[in-house]
């Protein structure tokens, strides 16, 4: 066996351990609607997140497991958006424990991104990422800046998952990427959190609130992101 044949096994098997661990806390762990009134005030989701919140609800005791990994998987794969799952988690889980979750699985998928790619490598990347994107961010491949990196995480409509992805090609340290996409994305979380506990609590003003405050620094996100990193580019290279 090759060396990067057992660095392979070693932390494939630290994932199958997490997610074993992820549902035996999950089993005495704290359950959605448990402290936080009728199951009935779902309805007052809207469609996607009611169905979402229903799904999670039935689980019963690995409620908060499978909201961890679906957490997770929509940074590997996206098959739902992280708004919804984030505001989910407020809603069925409370404040502490609806970011608590969110974030477990934002790094938990964050940190399986970064290892396929760094697995993988550039030419697996290039099948779902276009080779110009990457190229845009050829800038990171060369001793790459924490603050940048945590930069461009903390920045509203910036593509995240694709950033992990290309981080994992840039040979940067996995606890430094670690700490940076944690530290980053947690804001955001927080706020999605908190708009889930407001519709909980019927606080429909403040939940309409944070629903446009984040909708407004998602748009300034996504019309500053190319200058924001064109300016992170030239900042690196002098």
């Amino acid at each position: 066996m090759t060396t990067k044949q057992r660095k392979i096994l070693i932390k494939g098997t630290i994932l199958v351990l997490l997610i074993a661990l992820i549902f035996f806390s999950s089993r005495y762990g704290p359950q959605p609607l448990s402290v936080m009134g009728p199951a009935e005030t779902i309805g007052k989701l809207f469609t996607r997140r009611r169905r979402l919140a229903r799904f999670l609800v039935s689980l019963g005791h690995y409620s908060s497991a499978m909201f961890i990994l679906l957490q997770a998987l929509q940074v590997i794969i996206s098959p739902i958006p992280g708004e919804l799952t984030g505001v989910v988690g407020g809603y069925l889980y409370g404040v502490s424990f609806g970011f608590l979750f969110s974030s477990l699985g934002l790094t938990l998928g964050s940190w399986a991104a970064f290892e396929i790619a760094d697995i993988l490598g550039r030419p697996f990347v290039e099948r779902f990422i276009r080779k110009d994107i990457l190229d845009k961010f050829n800038f990171l491949s060369t001793n790459t800046g924490e603050v940048i990196c945590f930069l461009l995480f903390l920045l509203p409509g910036f593509p995240k998952d694709i950033l992990c992805y290309v981080l994992g090609l840039t040979g940067m340290k996995l606890s430094i990427f670690l700490i940076v996409s944690t530290l980053g994305r947690m804001p955001g979380t927080y706020l999605l959190t908190i708009q889930g506990v407001s519709i909980r609590k019927q606080d429909y003003p403040t939940a309409a609130i944070i629903a446009v405050l984040c909708a407004v620094l998602l748009f300034v996100g996504y019309l500053c992101k190319d200058r924001f990193v064109h300016w992170l580019r030239t900042i690196r290279h002098e």
